[in-house]
């Protein structure tokens, strides 16, 4: 009751000028007039409400009464909770009892008993709503008056707030402040103030956006306390006693979020972290954000200095045009929704639509962001105060700068008036007609269309002069939607515009997409970066919605993100090339396997900007170039190794790419990977053999060849084949050991020179594995040793291998060792291949290993393309038993690839046309979805589980309509090669 009586005391002499009554001169237009009146008319009537009745005799607060009432249940609500309130504000001068209040709370804050501030700060907060509402309803402020109130009151509760927790900290023994009794002074803790509370344009149900920074040279911290621990809890602290809400109401709603990375730090840095953070990843949004930043609390010397060292990062002294389009981008983001994408009146938002409030700050901050390097004139925080020194700068007109003054004025005092209705912070006029006419009145107009009027002209205008600025400003990528990733919170209009993409995560995607912009990855964390990040996020995005999995797309490109090192050059490439657009599109969608590829190295795609790329397969000697000069620059074995993976992941990922692309047909994949291996095996060997000569020396007179066998030797690999080899040698019948510091006999060296081999292709490095290797398939398989001498494997062959090492064998290719060997072991597999054979015996033998295979390995449906009735292995082992009996007589019959073999077997007449056709279709149409899937997946293919983008590229690649299309030709044409698998094998016997 005292503290009261106090307050009644400290109010009722503030009638030095006019009272806020006598300044009067309009009111809100009445809706329901009847109503209104019987409602101040009881309230007028109560005991309580006499003071208030005596002032509203006067006609203007009557009015104003009606208006509140009708209007606005909030102020009716303050007025019929404290009519004597009322009666005191109106008549007051407000000027002097605003700041009556902000007296009375600080010395609130100094008390030694501070456990009254919060109540004090809620009764302030409401006296000072209701004083500042009708001072603006009742045309005794305007608007400029009005956002300067609600700005100091509250930077006066901010510093109460402060104060009372710095003193707090101090009787705890927690700080030791220099002067207790003035708590912000030398305690190197300030607060600064964001957005329209820094530029002292606070809205009247706004957020007050702070930062909380200390310094750790200056703060008194006691001993034995950690300083970020005890400024987060000082924050904390500030934080509750402004916005917990009680039975006396709030204060304000605090929003701590445009500190540096929110989601990873507390809410109080240290001064040195936060110039560290804006110096290397800040972004231009938050280079806009601080044009407005103000010491608002705490230690002001500290503040000050802190502003002073950051104004390098705000204030470039280039001219920005490139932080400018940036800035630009995130605009044209906010604009791409509804109510923002044209200009409207029901539900049209007075902040973010066109010709908005928010339009109009662009216009002011993006030129000071421009010229305010060179000229401080240009770095202050009011909109309309920077709009008169845009004109003695000589960067617009007179009348551009009256027209948007007033136009700022007009939209803020509507936004005002929406917050008052209900006090909450929005900003979107009402989307019903009956709604918006009840708001017109209560905003002072007649009707609905005559507001609309007066609200179009000025949106229009606002358009009009922001158009001309960015008049040469590139067009907007991809119209999709609301899409801003500022701040730490999603935001409820970009959910729904990813959610409405098809994104079946929009919440993760969106705080995937913050952190880019806040610089997570190596690759983000320069300015040029985000810049062309902010422009490309829309045209991304509607891209990848257009994917078969568009939320496995997204993560497949924050994976390349993370991995390269460049995200400029990533981004820079997909900006000057939307190909590659697509083509990540495609891959990232269908092809996981070949997407993580990508993602581990990126670097690849900087081959996409060669014209050639989608039409051209290098040749052998372009490999070798290629890799000769990567080999070339290692400064050691083991370094070459690694470059060799290095390329060799490369080169095999760009074949893949063109496939995935379309740029070349499936069946030109394999032979093109299998001359990457190839030319890798020549380079790895030539590598393995240098390196064991300078240890071990040579074997006089020997030499060693590597064969290939298998999908290698066919030249029919995959994104995903392994390497079937044999490493064969010889070397005079007296030769010696190795002429090496440590040498070895033949069949030791010849070994260690096949384990080195091995480990070169498949042992894991930092660079990850070359190929996997597989020896399996040498004389005697793994019981045998793992290099063989050439004598060795013409007496084994001849005498002991058995048919299935023969039909191995009719894919051997020599791709590695001296010229004058690889002849001779090509003649020695020649020999093998040409001995005459019982054509019986061969079909027998291959029908009994079709049959365990069949048993083993047959299930799976039509799409074991390999192991099925009619797959992949019916077509090799036709092919290869039509060689093995024939070649002696019909020795042209040999090829490693089984396509080639069947045409050979055409030609001499060994195959009828029929059974040609099928088994030249079967190969073609298997072998090209084999390749198709070793690009998309390593897994099994279980058509319930896949994709459609997956099965969109399988039916492209088969060539069919769609996927079902697909499946029943596959079917058909496994039916057709068994049948003639049968047929060719009874026509050898």
């Amino acid at each position: 009751m005292t503290e009261r009586s106090s307050h009644k005391r400290a109010t009722a002499a503030l009638c030095k000028g006019p009272s806020l009554a006598e300044r009067l001169t309009e009111a809100p237009q009445l809706v329901d007039a009847e109503a209104a009146r019987e409602r101040v008319q009881e309230l007028l009537q109560e005991p309580a409400a006499a003071a208030l009745a005596q002032v509203a005799r006067a006609k203007p607060v009557g009015a104003l009464l009606e208006g509140v009432a009708d209007g606005s249940p909030f102020l009716w609500g303050l007025i019929e909770r404290d009519p004597e309130r009322a009666a005191r504000i109106l008549a007051s001068d407000p000027d002097e009892h605003l700041g009556a209040l902000a007296a009375e709370l600080d010395r609130a804050s100094r008390a030694d008993d501070r456990k009254p501030l919060g109540g004090a700060l809620r009764r302030a907060r409401a006296e000072a709503a209701l004083l500042i509402a009708l001072a603006d309803l009742g045309g005794a402020w305007d608007a400029a008056r009005v956002t300067a109130a609600l700005s100091s009151f509250a930077d006066e509760a901010i510093r109460a707030a402060t104060r009372s927790a710095l003193r707090d900290a101090h009787d705890a023994g927690k700080l030791a402040l220099p002067k207790p009794e003035d708590p912000e002074a030398g305690s190197g803790f300030f607060i600064l103030g964001m957005g329209k509370l820094g530029a002292s344009e606070l809205n009247y149900s706004s957020d007050v956006d702070l930062i909380a920074f200390f310094d750790p040279e200056i703060a008194p911290v006691a001993e034995g306390e950690e300083p970020t621990p005890l400024f987060v809890r000082i924050t904390q602290s500030i934080s509750k006693l402004l916005q917990e809400r009680t039975a006396g109401g709030y204060v304000a709603r605090v929003d701590l979020r445009l500190r540096p990375d929110p989601s990873s730090t507390p809410v109080a840095i240290s001064r040195d972290a936060a110039l560290s953070y804006y110096e290397s990843v800040g972004q231009n949004w938050e280079r806009a954000a601080m044009i407005k930043a103000r010491v608002v609390a705490g230690d002001r010397t500290a503040g000050e200095a802190f502003l002073t060292e950051l104004s390098p990062f705000i204030w470039r002294r280039s001219l920005d045009h490139a932080a400018i389009s940036d800035i630009h981008a995130m605009k044209r983001q906010i604009h791409a929704h509804k109510g923002h994408g044209e200009i409207a009146v029901e539900g049209h938002n007075l902040k973010l639509g066109r010709g908005g409030i928010r339009e109009i700050e662009f216009f002011v901050q993006t030129q000071q962001l421009v010229a305010g390097g060179r000229d401080p004139s240009l770095r202050t925080r009011g909109t309309v105060e920077t709009l008169k020194g845009l004109v003695e700068a000589g960067w617009i007109d007179g009348k551009a700068r009256d027209e948007l003054t007033e136009a700022y004025g007009f939209l803020r005092g509507l936004e005002h008036r929406l917050q008052m209705v209900a006090d909450e912070q929005t900003h979107s006029l009402p989307d019903e007609e009956d709604a918006l006419e009840r708001f017109a009145r209560f905003a002072g107009y007649p009707d609905r269309d005559t507001f609309a009027k007066a609200l179009t002209r000025r949106l229009k205008l606002v358009q009009r002069h922001y158009r001309r600025l960015f008049e040469d400003a590139p067009p907007l990528s991809a119209n999709i939607g609301s899409l801003v990733f500022t701040g730490e919170d999603d935001d409820p209009d970009t959910l729904a515009t990813l959610s409405s993409l098809g994104y079946a995560e929009p919440s993760s995607l969106s705080r995937t997409i913050r952190g880019w912009h806040r610089g997570r990855y190596a690759s983000m964390r320069t300015a040029k970066a985000r810049e062309l990040l902010t422009e490309l996020v829309p045209l991304l995005l509607d891209a990848f919605a257009k994917a078969d999995r568009p939320d496995a797309v997204i993560n497949g490109f924050d994976r390349m993100l993370e991995q390269t090192s460049s995200g400029v050059g990533l981004l820079a490439l997909i900006r000057a090339n939307p190909e590659i657009l697509k083509l990540l599109c495609g891959v990232l969608g269908a092809a996981p396997r070949l997407a993580e590829i990508l993602a581990r190295r990126p670097r690849v795609l900087d081959a996409l900007l060669d014209p050639a790329f989608f039409g051209h397969l290098p040749t052998r000697a372009e490999l070798d170039a290629r890799i000769e000069q990567a080999l070339s620059e290692a400064r050691s074995y083991e370094d070459a190794l690694d470059r060799a993976r290095i390329v060799g992941q490369e080169l095999k990922t760009l074949v893949a790419l063109r496939v995935a692309a379309g740029a070349v047909a499936a069946e030109q994949a394999g032979p093109a990977f299998a001359l990457i291996a190839d030319a890798l095996l020549t380079a790895v060997f030539a590598l393995v053999e240098a390196e064991l000569t300078r240890v071990h020396g040579n074997v006089p007179g020997g030499a060693a060849a590597v064969v290939a066998l298998g999908k290698l030797g066919g030249q029919e690999m995959t994104a995903a084949s392994d390497l079937d080899l044999i490493l064969l040698y010889e070397h005079p019948e007296d030769a010696s050991d190795s002429d090496g510091v440590r040498p070895l006999a033949p069949s030791q060296y010849y070994a260690r020179l096949t384990q080195r081999l091995v480990a070169a292709l498949s042992a894991p490095t930092a660079e990850g594995v070359l190929y996997e290797v597989d020896f399996r398939l040498r004389p005697s398989g793994r019981s045998g040793p793992l290099a063989t001498r050439l004598k060795a494997f013409r007496m084994y062959q001849a005498d002991e291998a058995e048919t299935w090492e023969h039909m191995a064998l009719s894919r051997a290719r020599v791709v590695a060792g001296p010229q004058t060997f690889r002849r001779q072991v090509g003649r020695a597999i020649g020999e093998v291949l040409h001995t005459p054979r019982d054509g019986a015996k061969v079909a027998r033998d291959v029908a009994e290993m079709r049959a365990l295979l069949d048993q083993e390995k047959g299930d799976g449906g039509p799409w074991n393309l390999k192991h099925a009735p009619g797959g992949l292995v019916d077509i090799e082992f036709v092919a290869q038993a039509l060689q093995l009996v024939h070649a002696a007589e019909h020795p042209k019959i040999l090829s490693t690839a089984t396509v080639p073999a069947l045409d050979h077997a055409r030609e001499a007449g060994l195959l009828d046309p029929e059974s040609w056709r099928t088994l030249r279709a079967g190969a073609r149409l298997q072998q090209d979805l084999t390749q198709a899937l070793r690009l998309a997946t390593d897994k099994p293919f279980d058509p319930e589980e896949a994709g459609e983008g997956l099965k969109r590229l399988l039916a492209r690649t088969g060539e069919a309509p769609d996927f079902a299309v697909l499946t029943a030709t596959l079917e058909e044409t496994q039916k057709a090669v068994r049948a003639t698998f049968e047929r060719v094998l009874a026509s050898l016997r």
